[in-house]
């Protein structure tokens, strides 16, 4: 039998040099005005652009707490009629770091925002964190730093096999692990990973609770965007990943008609997708 062909080693290393940068974090909302009114005035984002599509019957918006070119930002997609949607039990939570979080829990309090955890130290440690959730449903932890250049600080998914997923965006995303946490008392292991240290940038938390295996993905979170230089070379990678992790791509890379940014689009192996945006075109259409 002849053995399948390997891929190059360089090929394999394209991941940890390519220019990676989360973009940003794609989901849906059943009132997209009631929303950016929620994230602008409770969170303090702020709406960067909104497109109506009333041919292909959809709007988004894209807020964040700086410019597209160089923060990680919302997508939030309104589908004409589509007043609710399910969160489902996989996709966690965003988080927002900010000096003061018991300051931003008042905001969000005043705003109507539903207040889950409040602010104070987390069990066994002295970081300070609240959770709240949007008029939406979703979840957002709120952590206290001093500063950072990305208030817009995490991603967290549920997976049924942390190490499986780690390689996986490891070999197939050119991600390193900033962080690991097991907490057997509270039966979860969990992993942060991106593209430098955990205060500097957005990370992806993946969040392994013992003896959960599979969880249910809903209709409301979408994907998450990421800036990559060669969305052919980063396909064959992924290809290749995918072949030994599970996962698969669903979309071959190209552009997309009409704007022709380049992209490709894929699943984890526990069916989260990621879509690569070329950088060159991404800059293109922010102008």
């Amino acid at each position: 039998m002849a053995e399948t062909a390997q891929p190059n080693a360089e090929l394999l290393e394209w991941p940890k040099k390519d220019k990676r940068r989360f973009l940003h974090a794609v989901y849906r909302v059943g009132d997209l005005d009631r929303t950016i009114k929620f994230y602008t005035e409770a969170f303090g984002m702020r709406l960067l652009r909104k497109r109506d599509v009333p041919e292909e019957k959809y709007a988004n918006a894209f807020l964040g707490f700086g410019p597209e070119h160089s923060n990680f930002v919302v997508e939030l997609t309104y589908n004409y009629g589509v007043t609710s949607y399910d969160i489902g039990t996989g996709f966690g939570h965003f988080a927002i770091a900010t000096p003061d979080v018991y300051k931003l829990v008042e905001d969000i309090r005043a705003k109507g925002g539903n207040v889950t955890r409040e602010p104070g130290p987390v069990k066994g440690g002295s970081s300070v964190i609240a959770f709240v959730k949007d008029p939406d449903g979703y979840t957002f932890e709120l952590i206290q730093r001093a500063s950072t250049p990305e208030p817009l600080c995490q991603v967290m998914l549920r997976v049924g096999d942390l190490e499986r997923s780690i390689k996986f965006y490891e070999k197939a995303l050119g991600m390193k692990v900033v962080k690991k946490v097991d907490r057997p008392e509270y039966k979860y292991t969990l992993a942060m990973l991106g593209y430098a240290e955990e205060h500097e940038t957005t990370v992806l938390e993946l969040t392994y609770n013992y003896g959960v295996t599979e969880y249910t993905k809903g209709n409301a979170y979408a994907q998450v965007a990421i800036g990559t230089d060669d969305v052919y070379k980063s396909a064959e990678v992924i290809n290749h990943v995918t072949q030994e992790l599970g996962g698969k791509i669903t979309r071959q890379p190209g552009p997309i008609p009409g704007i022709n940014t380049k992209i490709v689009s894929f699943l984890d192996p526990d069916g989260w997708k990621t879509v690569l945006v070329d950088n060159e075109d991404f800059l293109k259409e922010l102008q």
